[in-house]
């Protein structure tokens, strides 16, 4: 085994490489068109699921588990994302205006230990951040603004609750209790308690859900009429008040989050309707039952032309050909929304519907995910997936996510850029040596930017068509720690290997290779 250095004798084939990556120098195009970038494996696309810890949905899978327990549940659920090669995860660290970590602002979650303030003997959100990263997966942590209870007895808060403390900030709407999001202290509060999740964890993003004003209840009223009295001066509507409010939140919530850490992605996830195209000829041509402008108080259109959001997930919870909401409607709706933005366009997917729903006959078929993605292959836009939930990916009814791993996750691939909030590649890595082992091929390299995250693994075959990497079908792994064995390497089969610098939003720095010979 020898290795050569980029700018040595691999000088063509480091030339071949480099083009791949920065775009600097022109590769002999192989023949047949085989270097076309292939839609089944894009190099960048955002996977993953949402795990929720809401009444126990995912995680904790109950209360009162330990703490090891509960850190083994969680575990298994980032080890599930790293087997369906997503690259990042979704965890909901404050279900009900309380948290998964020793907030200054408000108590630990009753989901942990069974009861609102009970300590669960760890910091579950320090444990997740660390494990995540371990795996080399992004954790954007999911927070829900204004539920404060899924029941609605104010006393059974702990006494020390900041909505104990201020009762007339409370509303009971449909079963439930929330903040009420006229009251500018209330908002304050909310903003105040992410914040303190953003400044003291190494997060990679913050996620809202869907949940603004509460989704309509029959016969019921969200009663915040005095509350329009005192702060909605100026507003001639209550409803026009209502969106002024949600504004804010997501505005402010934008510029607090990149004065404390400008890496941090702030996203939301509504439900997938802004308005029909019924009420407003700029909606889209469906006609679900909830829009998000009117009935929600959240105009999901504005956050995205306004740029106040990085990404955004609609929740297209729906099936393709479904016509009261139809799947191949939506996106292209959203697509449109996000063109010409700096905001990124990932979809919700309903895992959670396959093999269970009525509402379509495609939810019996097993390919209706599969299908959804591929439709989503001709909309340039998408950059993404994520499903919900984990616990209904791990179900794989139907063999429904096996099939769409099979289909369209069988190569890692890097979070796509966000060039708004940074756009500098780190430097790339010296040394890299490749070396073959009874296990495999040891790589070697020395880190040399103090701005690098994580690494990129490519590998080709010595007398291969040597391709530009602008898919991943050359792309083995990705990775925190300095160094890598890849365990599949065909013993006797000559290598090229290129190892690139990733820093905290994926820019990818040049690759430097290394050749095995043998």
């Amino acid at each position: 085994m020898r290795v050569w250095r980029v700018m040595g004798v691999l000088g063509v084939t480091a030339g071949l490489l480099l083009s791949g990556l920065t775009g600097t120098a022109s590769a002999v195009p192989a023949p047949d068109n085989r270097c076309a970038p292939n839609a089944s494996t894009p190099l960048r696309q955002f996977r993953a699921s949402w795990v929720a810890s809401v009444v126990n949905i995912d995680w904790p899978s109950k209360t009162g588990l330990t703490a090891a327990q509960q850190q083994a549940e969680l575990i298994g659920w980032l080890d599930d994302a790293v087997r369906q090669r997503h690259n990042a995860v979704i965890l909901q660290v404050r279900p009900t205006a309380d948290a998964f970590w020793p907030s200054t602002v408000e108590p630990w979650s009753q989901y942990l230990t069974g009861k609102q303030g009970g300590n669960p003997g760890y910091d579950p959100f320090a444990f997740a951040v660390a494990e995540a990263h371990k795996r080399n997966l992004e954790l954007h942590a999911w927070f829900n603004p204004y539920r404060l209870s899924m029941g609605t007895d104010l006393n059974a808060l702990v006494p020390t609750h900041p909505a104990r403390q201020h009762p007339d900030w409370v509303v009971t709407y449909g079963g439930k209790l929330y903040y009420n999001p006229g009251i500018p202290a209330a908002r304050k509060l909310v903003e105040d308690a992410i914040m303190d999740a953003v400044a003291n964890y190494d997060i990679d993003g913050v996620h809202f859900d869907d949940y603004f004003y509460p989704y309509p209840v029959a016969g019921q009223v969200f009663d915040d009429a005095a509350t329009y009295a005192q702060y909605g001066a100026g507003f001639p509507t209550r409803a026009e008040w209502r969106r002024n409010n949600i504004d804010l939140l997501v505005q402010e919530m934008q510029q607090r989050i990149k004065a404390a850490k400008p890496w941090v992605k702030f996203g939301i996830s509504p439900f997938a309707v802004w308005r029909n195209k019924g009420t407003d000829p700029e909606g889209s041509d469906t006609t679900a039952g909830v829009q998000t402008y009117d009935d929600l108080s959240a105009d999901t259109r504005r956050w995205v032309r306004e740029e106040w959001i990085d990404y955004i997930v609609p929740q297209v919870y729906w099936a393709g050909g479904f016509a009261p909401a139809d799947y191949n409607k939506i996106v292209p709706w959203w697509a449109e929304q996000v063109r010409g933005t700096d905001v990124h366009l990932y979809i919700g997917h309903a895992t959670y519907k396959v093999g269970t729903s009525t509402q379509s006959p495609d939810w019996s078929d097993p390919a209706e995910l599969s299908d959804q993605l591929a439709f989503n292959t001709a909309v340039p836009e998408v950059k993404g997936d994520i499903y919900f939930s984990a616990k209904d990916v791990r179900a794989d009814r139907l063999g429904a996510t096996t099939l769409l791993n099979n289909t369209w996750y069988t190569r890692p691939a890097l979070i796509p850029t966000m060039p708004s909030l940074d756009s500098r590649a780190p430097l790339p890595v010296h040394a890299v040596r490749a070396t073959r082992t009874a296990d495999g091929v040891q790589l070697t390299w020395r880190p040399t930017s103090p701005d690098t995250t994580s690494y990129a693994i490519y590998r080709r075959e010595l007398t291969g068509d040597h391709c530009p990497d602008t898919d991943a079908r050359n792309l083995i792994a990705t990775t925190r720690t300095v160094g890598y064995t890849d365990l599949r390497a065909t013993p006797g089969k000559a290598y090229i290997y290129t190892v690139t610098a990733l820093d905290r939003l994926t820019n990818q720095s040049i690759p430097i290779p290394a050749v095995l010979l043998r």
